[in-house]
């Protein structure tokens, strides 16, 4: 009876401390734009010994089918989450993506890649625009004004093309060259 006791204190002890990691993830995950709800449905497939049904992971977390189904699908865009089967199971099955440096390079890459994208187009559109006004212009000091913002401008350009050469290496797996992943194969050298 004692051990029953014991297991069951420190199965409460492990129930907690899986879900206080669940909560760091969640919380983590407004880095990139995903929910915490999304992020906690995460947690839980990654540390699902088996593969999880949309049914399974309502229970789990007490939302919605339709809630689950929405964070599934935008985990599976971001590729942190792919979808399995088993041979009996008629249900969509999904498990978590476990190289959590595959799914970074997707998830940096696709989220930065079109805010910088965005950010090159809006610099030359006002640099366009700045120089129409340029020439429109007789006022001199506005004139030097916009000569120093395009200057500006133009270096932004130079900054978000050098990100767009960063987030080619990352998307790549470049980025693994010159910062190694840290694998516990590695560690153990």
């Amino acid at each position: 009876m004692t051990n029953d006791h014991n297991y069951s204190i420190e199965e409460e002890k492990y129930e907690k401390t899986i879900e206080q990691f669940i909560q760091v993830i969640a919380k983590n995950m407004s880095l990139y734009g995903i929910t915490s709800s999304v992020g906690r449905l995460y947690g839980v497939l990654y540390f699902s010994d088996a593969p999880m049904t949309l049914d399974d992971m309502r229970d789990a977390l007490e939302m919605s089918k339709t809630s689950m189904s929405t964070g599934v699908r935008a985990l599976s865009d971001m590729k942190m989450v792919e979808s399995t089967f088993k041979r009996g199971i008629r249900k969509d099955l999904y498990q978590s993506e476990e190289d959590w440096y595959k799914s970074f390079t997707s998830l940096f890459a696709n989220r930065w890649k079109h805010h910088t994208e965005t950010n090159i187009e809006e610099a030359e559109e006002a640099i366009f625009e700045l120089n129409r006004i340029a020439e429109k212009t007789a006022d001199q000091q506005l004139k030097d004004k916009i000569d120093r913002d395009i200057e500006r401008l133009r270096y932004a350009q130079d900054y978000y093309s050098w990100l767009m050469q960063f987030i080619h290496m990352v998307e790549s797996g470049k980025i693994f060259e010159y910062i190694p992943k840290n694998t516990p194969e590695e560690e153990n050298k």
